[in-house]
């Protein structure tokens, strides 16, 4: 039996997926006590999300499984172009370069980011998390179903039932985070408001094994979106062959009318859908699993009450479009972490946690208004296909598009304006990389940042604080490349400058706190030979910048500082607004 005094463990999770995972992660990985538990005999058992950007990479990077991930994902380059086409053996009607990888923009993926995109299913990166996790000490409990919690001013009890044996039992936590999915019951629990609009349209998931490389291998696409009229329902309106291993896993997708109840599933019906979505009649899939997922438009204005945190799908429920949900859960995750560990470490007040809420939920609803503004933005495409007007098989479709009128110009002019609108969803480096946070965690500087361009689909680096620090290539002792991402100090705050910025080096050294670290670029192991750093640092060579744990900027000083006794005042003056 727990009693108020006694604490089972530091932080309980309540969640295995990618926000309970990397919360659980991070904190071991920071030495700090962590318990995840799940109701589940294991780990997702679906597809799910599987698109992975650049920053829920960096994030992976930085927690020192970057090369795991790799090893068991879809790499970029086979992540490839996105098809519109009127099945896999039929004629395309478009093509999209998508995920960065097209002529015009995969520059700009390279040079803002160390990492590529990769696509890696959830059933595949969750064991890899959590076997990382319980190595570095995370204790996980499976088959272990959440009760309820009561929180004091000490610390949460949280009640467990062993699905196993049927018993139940408390045990006692400093705080719970709840990363319990989109039915979250801590979230009702702490009574987060959400606002939005649940179950807003339906879609029929289909996942097939059948080797379907001689449609792929010559044109690799992880998306394939099938324009017929029978796959034109609802705000796609295109029916979906999902590579979830090339080329031989898939899922086969197409909307239906939740209004009318649920959709036929019959045996008969699926695969009549796939063979369409196809286009071979003599293709035998063998069908693993049929299910119905609904579009949610939904967010949480808060993520937080007292010593309780929800994270994930708890607090932002959207579809999948613009490949979003996994790499914010990813997010959110490492922004609570390292705040968690500083407060249970005594670096920093409590009122540091209270910055997670302001951090992460405008991203939270950022992200659920773009993954659904995605969707709608197939219309203009829907609209060029005419189904509205009349176009009943694909032969018409076709010539519809071959059309040598003006009419025909017209269309085809319109066709490539609505796939230039999809570029914000597949090709949205901003929106991926240029979060900003503002909170008492950043120290904000005077005036609104300046957008060199669209800031949803260029990526604009900068050490302003509240963006994430700059990605530039320096040179180790080795001749290594190693990235100004690859030099910060695991789980403390680092303070980059210059070789000129020896007073910031020495007022860390005599500050010796041990949750500060510095690093001076232009070092043998941090050597900034190709000037990259110089380029985009925005601060003088004896300015400096300070880093959190998360890769985010949280302060600067552009100017230079040539005294110790001004270092050391200005780095006091800035822990403590910062800590507390």
């Amino acid at each position: 039996m727990t009693t108020p005094q006694h604490f089972d463990t530091d932080v309980m999770i309540i969640g295995t997926g990618p926000t309970g995972g990397i919360t659980a992660l991070a904190l071991a990985t920071y030495g700090v006590r962590v318990h995840m538990v799940s109701m589940f005999n294991w780990l997702a058992n679906s597809p799910r999300a599987h698109i992975t950007n650049q920053r829920a990479m960096e994030v992976f990077r930085a927690l020192g499984i970057e090369d795991d991930i790799k090893r068991h994902a879809t790499p970029w380059e086979k992540m490839g172009d996105t098809l519109f086409t009127t099945s896999l053996a039929g004629e395309e009607v478009a093509r999209m370069r998508t995920w960065g990888t097209g002529d015009l923009r995969k520059g700009d993926y390279i040079k803002g980011s160390p990492c590529p995109l990769v696509d890696i299913i959830q059933p595949e990166m969750e064991p890899l998390v959590l076997k990382h996790a319980a190595a570095r000490g995370a204790q996980v409990t499976l088959n272990t179903e959440y009760l309820r919690h009561e929180q004091d001013a000490d610390g949460v009890t949280v009640y467990l039932k062993d699905r196993i044996r049927g018993e139940e039992y408390s045990l006692r936590a400093k705080y719970l985070v709840g990363a319990d999915g989109a039915n979250s019951r801590i979230a009702q629990e702490i009574d987060l408001n959400i606002e939005g609009q649940m179950a807003r349209a339906g879609t029929v998931y289909v996942q097939f094994k059948g080797d379907l490389s001689r449609y792929m291998e010559h044109r690799p696409s992880i998306l394939n979106w099938i324009v017929t009229p029978e796959a034109s329902f609802g705000e796609i309106g295109m029916g979906l062959l999902r590579a979830v291993k090339p080329w031989t896993h898939w899922i086969a997708g197409w909307g239906f009318d939740i209004a009318k109840g649920d959709p036929d599933t019959s045996e008969e019906t699926v695969l009549s859908q796939i063979r369409a979505l196809v286009g071979d009649d003599s293709f035998v899939p063998e069908i693993e699993k049929v299910s119905t997922w609904y579009v949610n438009q939904a967010y949480a204005t808060d993520y937080s009450k007292g010593r309780v945190f929800c994270g994930g799908d708890a607090v932002h429920r959207h579809p999948p479009s613009s490949g979003l949900g996994s790499n914010t859960c990813v997010q959110d995750g490492f922004n609570l972490a390292w705040k968690l560990a500083f407060v249970l470490k005594g670096y920093a007040k409590p009122q540091l946690l209270e910055t997670y809420s302001d951090e992460r939920q405008p991203v939270g609803k950022q992200i659920v208004l773009r993954a659904n503004q995605s969707r709608l933005d197939y219309k203009p495409l829907s609209d060029c296909f005419g189904f509205k007007e009349g176009v009943n098989t694909v032969e018409q479709l076709l010539q519809r598009f071959r059309d040598p009128s003006p009419e025909g110009a017209k269309l085809r002019s319109d066709l490539l304006d609505a796939l230039e609108l999809k570029n914000y969803e597949f090709n949205a480096q901003g929106t991926e990389l240029n979060q900003r946070y503002a909170s008492s965690a950043v120290l904000s500087e005077p005036g609104e940042e300046q957008w060199q361009a669209d800031p949803q689909l260029h990526l604009q680096a900068t050490t302003r604080p509240g963006a994430k620090l700059p990605h530039a290539w320096l040179i180790d002792r080795s001749g290594n490349k190693v990235s100004t991402l690859d030099v910060l100090a695991e789980g403390k705050l680092t303070l980059v400058t210059g070789l000129s910025g020896t007073a910031w080096k020495s007022a860390v050294t005599e500050m010796d706190a041990p949750y500060l670290a510095c690093v001076v670029t232009g070092d043998p192991d941090t050597n900034d030979i190709y000037c990259d750093w110089q380029r985009i640092r925005e601060v003088h060579e004896a300015g400096a910048v300070l880093v959190r744990p998360d890769g985010y900027v949280a302060w600067r000083s552009v100017e230079p500082v040539w005294e110790i006794s001004k270092a050391k005042q200005q780095l006091e003056t800035v822990l403590s607004a910062l800590l507390g």
